[in-house]
């Protein structure tokens, strides 16, 4: 039998709920977030939901309710009928379009449209599903780069999630070396899941005899990683984390970038984003192009030319 806990919330409190939950760098695996409007004709109006294998108690609702900037929303528990408790979750997600990007769980279908770019992601998983602004918002830009002439040799996706940046910036520079990481050591298990349901190679560099340049996966806090040391510079910089430890790698993501390198920076409020370009300009960047996704604001920042 299967539980979960709903929340009713106005959007941004639901998103900053979510945030709050992939900044958390232990959360049980068993225990599955969604957030989703209540209606077309409602779009600011969310539910929340947390679902449970079990009847959520005192210390569980504690735990959900500890995500919501004070007060939080009333919790309601609510037992599901017997079912696939993920499946049921997976199917509250619709695909999402962001630029030539087509994104979806295993519920619904490929869309094989000549120019679209198709990627099966579970919901159930680590962040960056598509759904959420900030993922959303970065495949847009990352379209907007390639469609604006810029040339990725070698890229790096910090704080990657399920891996789904780092497969769009492969889909979109096939012969580029991207390297994915994130502080997370669940993700690398689901990254290995999702390129497999994408037939993304992953490894270290080009399998003989192919043209194709696999994905590189490693666990690590922020660019700490002998790897990612190793593999600089990046023509490329992707980190959709939040505001904090987005100023707080400025210096460490200069230091692994190219001289024209290109960041895409994601993961922080519109209100936060003034202290991180502030950050980012200190360390030698200048904003190229910015993009607002409802109360959030996806960066696209240059290495100025010295």
């Amino acid at each position: 039998m299967s539980w979960k806990l709903v929340a009713h919330a106005p959007k941004p409190v639901v998103q900053r709920a979510l945030a709050a939950h992939e900044a958390l760098d232990e959360w049980p695996p068993d225990i599955v977030l969604t957030g989703a409007e209540l209606a077309e004709d409602r779009p600011d109006d969310w539910s929340f939901e947390a679902y449970f294998p079990r009847r959520p108690g005192k210390a569980d609702r504690a735990a959900v309710a500890a995500l919501f900037e004070r007060p939080a929303p009333k919790l309601t528990v609510e037992q599901l009928p017997e079912t696939d408790w993920v499946a049921e979750s997976q199917q509250r997600v619709p695909p999402i379009r962001a630029g030539r990007f087509h994104v979806h769980t295993p519920d619904y279908p490929v869309d094989a449209t000549p120019g679209i770019i198709d990627f099966t992601i579970p919901a159930a998983q680590a962040f960056g599903t598509g759904q959420h602004a900030t993922t959303a918002g970065c495949l847009a830009m990352l379209d907007g780069m390639k469609r604006r002439g810029t040339v990725v040799r070698s890229a790096a996706d910090i704080g990657t999630g399920t891996g789904l940046l780092a497969f769009a910036t492969r889909a979109l520079w096939p012969a580029a070396r991207v390297l994915a990481s994130d502080v997370d050591p669940v993700c690398e298990g689901v990254v290995m899941e999702n390129a497999r349901l994408n037939a993304v190679p992953l490894g270290l560099g080009r399998e003989a005899g192919q043209r194709a340049v696999a994905v590189a996966m490693v666990t690590a806090p922020g660019t700490d990683h002998k790897l990612i040391q190793r593999s600089a510079p990046y023509d490329l910089i992707i980190a959709n984390i939040l505001a904090g430890p987005l100023i707080a790698l400025a210096g460490d993501l200069a230091a692994i970038a190219a001289p024209r390198a290109n960041l895409l920076l994601a993961g922080l409020l519109a209100t936060q984003e003034p202290a991180v370009r502030a950050a980012y300009r200190t360390a030698g960047f200048r904003l190229a192009a910015r993009l607002h996704k409802g109360d959030w604001s996806i960066l696209w920042l240059r290495a100025r030319i010295i």
